[in-house]
């Protein structure tokens, strides 16, 4: 059954502008108990970072079984989507095959919340508590400057994540998407020390850009596209997340989406990175917050 899942669902929407969309198909599997779904999925190498899965894009696959799993079992919320993700990893999966387990724990008129457990070779790496709502699709009665200075796209000093970029021979996202750098906050790029903060732009192929369900949760993933903010102050090398929190606002607009990570404190062994994504038209899309360990200085 692995190795046709591995045929099937890698293939499943398998155009070149729509790799995103591959990491949520889904295909279901028997279960033995009518309140726990049971769906397969793929995560191709292109959601890595190094030899391990993106973290952000597991929440995202995750939020697409839970999707679907709701569903399935509720179609009177069908209309409601993951607004908040509170994400433990209790390892770090390869990529390729991986299966979601997916339950209820509640069903109300506003809120539904699912519960989703990654496994692979049978263990549970990755567990997510899924809140579902209605987004937000009225206008704000107050929104801050989200964006300040950052233009809505790369301009030409923006270092592009490719092989040509440290950063792109190890986060391989750019092998799906457009992705960019700035190199104004980045100062770890020549050598320099700054404040733990970063910019970056990101943006899903077209095929990826048109589907609604996959541009949100595509959004959902940017909530974790930058990189550790401690490179901003010498300290390199894996920054294991403790735990991740994902919310998301609104849908996003066609176009390039801006991620903004800071820092409030860097501590001797932990330090905490938020994130902002902001679309096209300035519209605050998704947010996060993470505590991780922070790695060791060079």
């Amino acid at each position: 059954m692995t190795a046709e899942l591995t045929v099937d669902l890698g293939q499943a929407g398998g155009v070149d502008d729509a790799p995103f969309s591959r990491v949520c198909a889904l295909a279901e599997l028997p279960s033995n108990d009518p309140g726990i779904g049971r769906f397969a999925g793929v995560i191709e190498p292109t959601w890595t970072i190094g030899k391990k899965l993106h973290g952000g894009t597991m929440v995202a696959g995750s939020a697409a079984a839970a999707t679907e799993w709701l569903r399935r079992t509720a179609p009177g919320h069908a209309a409601m989507f993951p607004i908040a993700a509170s994400t433990d990893f209790l390892g770090a999966p390869d990529p390729g095959v991986v299966e979601y387990e997916v339950r209820t724990r509640k069903i109300g008129r506003q809120i539904c919340l699912i519960d989703a457990s990654l496994i692979q070779n049978d263990r549970t790496l990755v567990h997510t508590a899924f809140t579902f709502s209605h987004l937000d699709d009225t206008t704000p009665a107050y929104t801050a400057d989200h964006a300040g200075d950052m233009p809505a796209e790369p301009p030409a000093d923006a270092l592009a994540y490719d092989d040509d970029n440290p950063m792109g021979k190890i986060v391989h996202v750019a092998q799906g998407s457009s992705a960019a750098i700035d190199t104004q906050w980045a100062r770890f790029l020549t050598g320099e020390k700054s404040e733990p903060r970063l910019r970056l732009w990101i943006r899903p192929r077209p095929g990826d850009e048109q589907d609604p369900d996959v541009a949100a949760y595509f959004a959902m993933m940017a909530a974790d596209m930058s990189p550790p903010v401690p490179m901003n102050l010498g300290h390199f090398g894996w920054a294991p997340t403790v735990q991740l929190t994902t919310y998301l606002r609104r849908r996003p607009a066609p176009g390039w989406l801006r991620v903004i990570a800071h820092s409030r404190e860097v501590g001797g062994r932990m330090f905490d990175e938020d994130q902002l994504v902001i679309d096209s038209t300035g519209a605050l899309v998704a947010q996060s917050r993470q505590l991780a360990l922070v790695p060791q200085a060079q």
